[in-house]
């Protein structure tokens, strides 16, 4: 199988009639459904004139639609560029204008902000067996030859300066998909929750590819919403992947429902991903959903995965486990932080990007002539071959002349009981980095910084704790879960001295 599309062909071939996927505007589609609309958007997309080498931009939230423009792209030989639609009008631009897309689909039904681009844009609605999309052309069919076999570009978050378009080939996108499939076992029987947006790699990679390779169904939510995950897992998914805010609302909610389990008879998977696991949360973690919490470690530019545990119930690890197969790791102990066996992680494989689009200069900081891409992050490997990521590189603090790792202290944090998620960053004042905290609690909840500044004083040497900790009843955070660190000192603004 050379393209991702491959994949669907095959369930087409042998399964036709099985479930590919829900969504939340009560799309149901099998398998030779999600074909022939992904046929007929490229259809009319290849009547825009859209060639071979265009790019397509997306902007959507997670919805049946956006499946097939996925596929869609690929048929056509053209690359897609899924982006959030919740990104802002400056946001797009700059993708815009970085990539020159030939065509530009909105999700309109899925997604409120997917419209306003679509009327601001000046797109035109566009309806078929694919449903009901909007269509705009940014600019004339401009193909690239450098994209020839390029699947995907995924813009980074957080980004700023010059736009790094991730590059990520059909063979990443297909390799990231089979070893997550297989990491998690997913068979035909499975139901897949899609909460995290196809418009990121996780989602796109380790949930829709992955469930297509394995011929499982996936059921999309376009926003996270608690109470809807809760009625889901109630209702037949079996594998959940999600982020440590998702796990920690679920439970909060779970909570405000009177219940301290889950209490699903068919979820046999779980994941947590982006960040370290605390041993405290994990256990209390799989108390509550009943099988075992695993974890993981990957980024866009490694097409999500690069290490992934498969531990039994109770077990005490909180690595990020081995090396996937087919994927290799090492460390450099030269980078600041590093020594005494850590060091910036390096990964090299089938998973590692092509590199960032029209951007030499910044695809040569971190991949080499023998493929090593640099992760920017800082890690271990313990004696058993599993990584310990102690967090970026570019975030360590130095305090006191100290390294300090916000996850190490995040961890800490969250393992209060009022504690939903925490974030660390460090500030400079007076000629030394100070340890700043972030902590989100329910809403009503009272919890004094004090007593969480003696609580982590119990399991942190001094020069580790916090010196200021700031509460809030939401951090922030992008499609993904993921908290956006850079923007923490402006939404905390008024409570900074």
């Amino acid at each position: 199988m050379a393209h991702i599309q491959d994949f669907l062909a095959h369930q087409v071939g042998s399964r036709p009639d099985a479930l590919a996927l829900t969504d939340s505007i009560g799309t149901r589609w099998s398998f030779a459904e999600a074909d022939r609309a992904s046929t007929d958007l490229a259809a009319r997309l290849k009547d825009a004139g859209v060639v071979p080498g265009d790019r397509v931009l997306m902007l959507s939230e997670n919805c049946a639609p956006a499946v097939a423009a996925l596929f869609a792209a690929w048929k056509l030989g053209a690359t897609i560029i899924p982006v959030n639609a919740r990104q802002t009008e400056a946001e797009v631009k700059r993708i815009l204008d970085h990539a020159r897309p030939a065509a530009a689909l909105m999700t309109c039904e899925a997604s409120r902000d997917a419209a306003t681009h679509a009327e601001r844009m000046g797109a035109t609605e566009i309806a078929g067996s694919f449903g009901r999309l909007h269509l705009a052309r940014p600019f004339d069919s401009n193909p690239d030859p450098d994209l020839g076999d390029v699947a995907v570009l995924l813009y980074t978050t957080g980004t700023t300066g010059d736009p790094k378009g991730v590059m990520l080939t059909h063979d990443n996108v297909r390799f990231g998909g089979m070893a997550s499939a297989t990491l998690r076992d997913m068979t035909p029987d499975d139901l897949v929750y899609g909460v995290l947006p196809i418009t990121h790699v996780f989602g796109l990679a380790s949930v829709v590819t992955a469930a297509t390779y394995a011929g499982a169904a996936v059921q999309l939510e376009a926003r996270f919403s608690a109470a809807k995950l809760y009625e889901a897992l109630q209702g037949g998914v079996t594998l959940l992947s999600a982020v440590p805010q998702m796990h920690a609302l679920l439970m909060q909610y779970t909570k405000e429902q009177g219940h301290t389990q889950l209490g699903s008879d068919k979820l046999r998977y779980v994941s947590s991903g982006a960040a370290p696991l605390d041993p405290a949360w994990k256990r209390k973690a799989e108390a509550f959903y009943g099988v075992a919490l695993q974890n993981g470690y990957g980024m866009t530019e490694s097409t999500a995965g690069v290490c992934a545990t498969r531990n039994p119930m109770g077990s005490a690890d909180i690595s990020v486990g081995p090396v996937l197969p087919g994927v290799e790791i090492k460390i450099d102990d030269t980078v600041e932080g590093g020594g005494d066996g850590s060091g910036e992680v390096m990964t090299r494989g089938a998973h590692v990007m092509k590199g960032y689009y029209r951007n030499p200069e910044e695809t040569a900081k971190v991949l080499d002539a023998e493929g090593w891409m640099r992760t920017g992050d800082l890690g271990k490997i313990d004696a058993q071959g599993h990584l310990h990521i102690l967090g970026r590189s570019k975030e360590l603090i130095i305090h006191g002349g100290f390294n300090v790792y916000p996850p190490e202290v995040e961890a800490a944090l969250n393992d209060h009981p009022q504690v939903i998620q925490s974030a660390v960053i460090g500030r400079m004042k007076d000629g030394d980095e100070q340890v700043l905290a972030f902590v989100q609690v329910a809403e009503g909840d009272t919890v004094d910084p004090a007593d969480l500044k003696a609580f982590v004083g119990e399991r942190l040497a001094g020069y580790k704790r916090p010196s200021r900790i700031y509460l809030g009843t939401s951090l922030p955070a992008a499609p993904t879960g993921k908290i956006l660190k850079h923007r923490l000192l402006e939404a905390f603004a008024d409570q900074l001295d």
